[in-house]
This record gives C-alpha cells, sequence and structure tokens, in this order.
C-alpha cells in the first residue's frame, strides 16, 4: 500500500461488518444440516470468512485476524468442493473458531492486541483439523487460499520461449467462468484514492492492464475474487456508484474463444503450470506502484465456479440494495438528537401551558402556531424514537448456539422455535433484555424440557420443543419463552416453600405460588449443573425486568410445559404516565400500571391493626400505601375520605396508593436521576414538567418491595396472600 494514506478512518466500518458477518457465519453454522449440509449455505459460511480475510488483509494490520480467517477459510473451501466431509466437531471448531475472531475483531476495535495465546491455540488447532483430513485423503492436498497479508514479489516475466504456447488463455484461473479478467472501472476519483485503490487492486490479482484518466481509473485485473468482492473493497475507499466492475478481455487482445480456436495442441496441465508463461500483451504497461508485485490468488477448483458465481452475484445484489438504503451512524448521535428532541417537547409544553391562560379569540394565530407546534413535536418525537428501535432477532439470534450447546451437555435433544423476530424493541432495552432470556432459556433446558428416554416413557416425542417469541400489545412488548417439559412440580414447590416459611398453604393457587419461583435463593434443583439450579438468578432476572419498567408473569401445567412472559415498555425515553399531587408536590405514576382510582369511604376501609389498614374494593382487600409516609411529604392530606386512592398493579400484586389529587394525564420526556443527581429508593427517573418544575416518576416495583419490606406493610401483604387465598 502506498504511503501516506491513512485507511485508520474506515477503521470502524470493516469492524461493523465483521461482526454481522460473524453473526451470520454462527447462524449459518448452526442452521447446517450435518449429515446432507446445503453448499448455498457452505458458500455463505465461506464466503464470511473470505471478506473479514480480505479486508484484515487490506489493512495490513490486523494480522491475528487474517491469519484464523484464512485457517478457517481453508478448510470451508475444502468443504464446499466436497474434499472434506462435514462433521459435528469440525462445526464445534468451526463454532469456537468464530467466537475467537470476534474477540480478535473486539479487541483491534479497542486498539489492542488479541489473546496470542488463544490465537495460537485455534490456529493449531485448525492446522490440524487440515492435516488430519489431509492423511485421510491419502496424502491429497487441502486447497489453501493464499492469504493476503503474506504475499511476496512475482517471479518476473517469462522468457519468450517459456510464453511460446498462445493457446493458454490469459485468465486461466480466473474465477469468472468466461475465462475473462475482471475490468475494474473508476470515476471521479481524486488523485489520493486512485492511488489507494491501485495499490488495493494489485492485492486482489494481477493487472494486466491500466489506463488512467484525469479523474479515471481503467483496470483490468487476472483474478480469482468475484466482481462483487472486488467492488467491496473498491467501496472501502470511495463509493459504490463510482464503481462498476464486470469481466471484459483486455483492450487489443483477442478473446478466450478466438485464441482457443488458433491454439496448438498442448497438455492441460503445462498451460496452467505458470500462471506468468501468458500470452505476452504488447500494449499493457507496466505498474510502477511496488505494491502491485504481489501474486495473485491461488484458483479455486472450476466444478464450483459457476455456482459461486450466481449466489456471489445474488449476494452482490443485496448488499448493494443494503448499502443504498441504510446509513451507519453512531449511537452516541442518535442519543444526542434524542435528548434535544426532548428538550423541545418540553419547551412545547411550556408553551402550552403559558398559552392556555391567553383569551383564544385575541390570541388566536397564536393558539393555532402552538397546537401545530405539539403536533408536529409528537410525530418528531416518535420519527427520532423510531431509530433506536432494533428487531428482536438480535436477542433471538443468540441462542440457537446457547440451546445447541446447552442441549448437547445435557444429552438432550431440542429444537428451537422463534416468532416475531422482526418485533421491534428500543436498543437500551433490547441490550438488557439478553442475560434474563439467557437464563430463561437455560432453566427450561435444564429443568424443564426432559431427556429423549423420560420423554418417550410419557408419550412424547424425544425432541424437546422451546420456543421464544414477542409480539406488540398495547404499548408494551411481551416477550415469551415457552417450553414443552415436565413443567412445574407444585407440591414440591409448596413443601418447599411451607418449610421455608412463606405465607402460603394447600389452598393456594397456582398462579400466586409459582412466583416464589422469582424468591431469593429459592430453589428445588436435585442437583447442582453447570447450567443452573444453584438457588440464584430467577429472582435477579425479575429484579432486572422491573428495572427495565416491565414485570414477568410464570404460567405452567404440569407434564405440559411452562411458559414465561416478559412484558416491557417499548422505549424508556418516553413514559405515558399520570400526574399526581402530594402536598405540593407532584409526582408522575407510569400509567400502564394505574388501573383505576377512586375516592375511599370509611365502609370500604378496614383495620387488621392498630396502625394497619387495606381497602376494600369489588370483593379484594388491597394494601394501602400512603405516598406522604413512603416520601416523608408535608403538608400532605391525612384524611383518609379526602385523599384519592390510584389501585397499582405490579405483576400478580395491586394495592391503593393514597394521594392527595390527580392532576392529569401526559406524555412524559424521562430524564435519568441517578446520573444527575444520585439514585432515590422509590423512584426511578424524573421528568420537567410544562411550568419548568421538576417531577419524580414513581419506580412502582420498587415502591412494592419497600412497602413489603417494612413491618405494617408487610402484615398487610401477608393477610392479602391469606384472604386472596
Amino acid at each position: 500500500m502506498s504511503e501516506g494514506v491513512d485507511l485508520s478512518q474506515f477503521y470502524d466500518m470493516f469492524f461493523d461488518e465483521a461482526d454481522e458477518l460473524l453473526a451470520d457465519m454462527e447462524q449459518t453454522l448452526l442452521q447446517v444440516d450435518i449429515d446432507q449440509p446445503d453448499i448455498d449455505q457452505l458458500n455463505a459460511i465461506f464466503r464470511a470468512a473470505h471478506s473479514i480475510k480480505g479486508g484484515a488483509g487490506t489493512f495490513g494490520c490486523f494480522g491475528q485476524l487474517a491469519e484464523t480467517t484464512h485457517l478457517l477459510e481453508n478448510l470451508l473451501d475444502a468443504l464446499r468442493n466436497n474434499e472434506m466431509t462435514l462433521r459435528k466437531d469440525m462445526v464445534d471448531l468451526f463454532l469456537e473458531t468464530k467466537d475467537v475472531l470476534s474477540d480478535q475483531v473486539a479487541a483491534y476495535r479497542n486498539g489492542e492486541q488479541p489473546d496470542a495465546e488463544v490465537y495460537e491455540r485455534i490456529c493449531g488447532q485448525l492446522r490440524q483439523l487440515a492435516l488430519d483430513e489431509k492423511a485421510k485423503a491419502g496424502g491429497a492436498p487441502v486447497p489453501s487460499p493464499a492469504p493476503v497479508v503474506a504475499a511476496s514479489p512475482v517471479a518476473p516475466p517469462a522468457e519468450p520461449a517459456a510464453a511460446a504456447e498462445p493457446a493458454t488463455p490469459v485468465a486461466a484461473a480466473s474465477a469468472n467462468t468466461d475465462g475473462l479478467p475482471l475490468h475494474v472501472s473508476l470515476v471521479d476519483l481524486d488523485e489520493k484514492d486512485a492511488e489507494v485503490l491501485l495499490a488495493e487492486m494489485s492485492l486482489m490479482g494481477e493487472i494486466l492492464h491500466k489506463i488512467k484518466g484525469e479523474k479515471t481509473l481503467d483496470l483490468w485485473v487476472d483474478t480469482t475474487e468475484s466482481p462483487q468482492d472486488i467492488e467491496a473493497v473498491c467501496c472501502f475507499v470511495v463509493d459504490g456508484k463510482q464503481v462498476t466492475v464486470a469481466p471484459e478481455a483486455v483492450p487489443g487482445q483477442a478473446a478466450p474463444a478466438a485464441q482457443a480456436a488458433s491454439a496448438s495442441p498442448s497438455p492441460a496441465p503445462q498451460a496452467v503450470a505458470s500462471p506468468v508463461a501468458e500470452t505476452p500483451v504488447i500494449d499493457t504497461p507496466v505498474v510502477e506502484s511496488q505494491a502491485a508485485a504481489q501474486p495473485a490468488p491461488a484458483s479455486e477448483p472450476d466444478a464450483a465456479a459457476a455456482p459461486r458465481a450466481a449466489k456471489d452475484k445474488d449476494a452482490g445484489k443485496a448488499a448493494a440494495s443494503k448499502d443504498g438504503g441504510t446509513l451507519r451512524v453512531g449511537v452516541e448521535k442518535v442519543d444526542q438528537i434524542i435528548n434535544l428532541v426532548g428538550e423541545l417537547v418540553i419547551t412545547q409544553a411550556m408553551l402550552v401551558q403559558t398559552a392556555s391562560t391567553l383569551d383564544p379569540v385575541v390570541h388566536d394565530r397564536l393558539v393555532n402556531g402552538i397546537e401545530h407546534l405539539e403536533r408536529n413535536a409528537r410525530d418528531l418525537q416518535e420519527a427520532v424514537m423510531s431509530i433506536r428501535m432494533m428487531p428482536m432477532d438480535y436477542v433471538f439470534s443468540r441462542f440457537p448456539r446457547v440451546v445447541r450447546e446447552s442441549a448437547s451437555k445435557l444429552n438432550k435433544n431440542i429444537r428451537l422455535t422463534t416468532k416475531g423476530a422482526a418485533t421491534e424493541l428500543d436498543k437500551s432495552l433490547i441490550e438488557r433484555i439478553i442475560d434474563p432470556l439467557t437464563h430463561l432459556v437455560r432453566n427450561s433446558i435444564d429443568h424443564g424440557i426432559e431427556t429423549p428416554e423420560a420423554r418417550v416413557a410419557k408419550g412424547k416425542k424425544p425432541e424437546g420443543e422451546l420456543t421464544l417469541s414477542a409480539q406488540h400489545l398495547g404499548g408494551q412488548i411481551v416477550i415469551e419463552v415457552s417450553d414443552d417439559g415436565a413443567g412445574l412440580n407444585r407440591e414440591r414447590i409448596l413443601k418447599k416453600a411451607i418449610s421455608s416459611g412463606f405465607p402460603v398453604n394447600e389452598n393456594t393457587p397456582d398462579e400466586e405460588l409459582w412466583q416464589l419461583i422469582f424468591a431469593p435463593g429459592f430453589s428445588t434443583a436435585d442437583k447442582v449443573t453447570e447450567i443452573s439450579g444453584r438457588g440464584v438468578g430467577m429472582d435477579v432476572v425479575r429484579r432486572n425486568i422491573q428495572d427495565m419498567g416491565g414485570h414477568i408473569q410464570l404460567h405452567s401445567r404440569l407434564g405440559q410445559g411452562t411458559t414465561t412472559r416478559i412484558f416491557l415498555p417499548l422505549t424508556l425515553a418516553i413514559l405515558d404516565g399520570m400526574s399526581v399531587q402530594v402536598g405540593e408536590e407532584i409526582f408522575v405514576l407510569p400509567l400502564s400500571h394505574v388501573t383505576e382510582s377512586l375516592q375511599p369511604t370509611m365502609d370500604q376501609v378496614h383495620s387488621i391493626s392498630q396502625t394497619e389498614q387495606v381497602l376494600y374494593v369489588r370483593g379484594e382487600y388491597l394494601p394501602m400505601v400512603a405516598l406522604r409516609d413512603v416520601f416523608s411529604v408535608e403538608n400532605a392530606q391525612t384524611d383518609l375520605t379526602k385523599s384519592i386512592a390510584v389501585i397499582l398493579q405490579a405483576e400478580e400484586n395491586r394495592f391503593a396508593l393514597l394521594v392527595d389529587h390527580l392532576v392529569g394525564q401526559q406524555q412524559v420526556v424521562v430524564k435519568n436521576l441517578e446520573s444527575n443527581y444520585r439514585k432515590i429508593p422509590g423512584i426511578s427517573a424524573a421528568t420537567i414538567l410544562g411550568d419548568g418544575s421538576v417531577a419524580l416518576i414513581v419506580d412502582v416495583f420498587a415502591l412494592m418491595r419497600m412497602t413489603c419490606s417494612k413491618g405494617p406493610q408487610s402484615t398487610a401483604m401477608k393477610v392479602l396472600g391469606e384472604q386472596n387465598a
């Protein structure tokens, strides 16, 4: 590569594409049928490794990544050309290699060097596999595409005597089925880009001919690479609209068919023995760039050239469409726009509140303008929020690997099915839901789905079913983890709960009993496994989901399976809330947890001790929580009959929150309180109201936990459980 050319500006693009390629590689490896592998899938895996190797070699400073993918590419090439037979241990090694490659990409992204010991180990395993397969084949060599990072200068042109075989096609080693070199046409170039691209093309093969214009560059390259790969490399430097790649004969040179017609008989092995022993092109200028003195990559078997070319063509079209319709933008830029739009919404709310005091007849134009601003601000907010939305496939795509490896360790046969992968969720939530879902999936594999023998004995098919699904429901997203396993054992859970001191009895409904699964330290596992069963985790799962503003439900039937449902808001950036007043303070309650509000009467209030009371609402006794007591608010209403009881739902629990007044419903912009001030128990965030004042957003789940942990309220909660039972 020419000196003075800085390609570091393209590193992030390469890292992002490498991550995507590795994710695709893993998915395809998990989908491939080991007994009857699909050639398209093998080609896709090969192309992913090939593209990463080519990109790493282009930059020249990611040596471990280039070498690891080169060794992997060799094995994949042999597989797709039927020179090796796919086995499960090979897939395991390829998946492990993918993990190493991901770690290498992450290290290079952070400006660090990858783990040398891991690099040596995985490369040694890949080399050993290649040697073992070579020995099985009786010494037949395994194809070895030349790595782009270890190229050496080509030999000088052959003497005339050595080149006196005009029958040999110029591009005999080319990946193109018509034997033509690739014509790379580049337009609207500046000198710097032209220099870089000339060097890059010399790495992709042998430059047979060059025509340099004022802002154009035409190259004829003898290469085994596909036109799509050549175009992809060029797009690291210039825009895709500036590049055209197509098979074409070198100007002034006969086409391959004409050459073949006038050819003198010559043994095929001699014809392709040396790529430099070709018919000389008289008008081909010598390329001065030192980087041009690189050998063309080794040829690929012709038998696979046609299907690969067709597949690459389709992949190229898809890639071109994708590149033309998307724009990579840093998350921090999107977050900045969201924050600015949030400030705009707050300002708009202030204007609305101010305009409400004006005479609409006198100030009709101002009022109408503010109404238009309000609508446009809402549309803008929704449009900007949609940028952060990501499909659940980002999460679901991780689990085929988890299921495969966990089931293998437990000697179980499990088929994973995903539904609603296109359902979208905010990026901040989608990243935080991965760990809870992973724990739930592993629990289903370990404790839910039985071994094949046990399933057959119960009259089930030996293969277990595990389903991950996602769907929008109102303003929430519902994520389900469902299995057709043994289900929860009520008797075992009840016995464990009673011995642990939980307020349950034989009449406790199943749905309430299942909630004990999420109690800290509660486990009925017979033994500890490396998958799950240590009595920790499920309480953390629920806590994490509650921290995201969601809740979790569990449904199970003995012998038929278990379904866990997670309810989450679509985003944490905006919130539909109900504003309430306590004393002089304004609080916001998440509207998704509010079921109703009422003014209690003394007939509905029942005392269960000298200090504790419950509210009787339509046959249900609800614990009463006074918000003034929770946050020590002064000058608040103390007369129950003059207060407002807001009935809140937190998972399976309902309680009455006492406030002074209902202010109204509104959509608020959520501001992180912890990063701007400090964490306050019972408060999840804050918002700015239309008058510029700050209102605290109540964390309903934390409020429930706080009240349950205190003496008076804990007694009320116990009474609630007993009376409902």
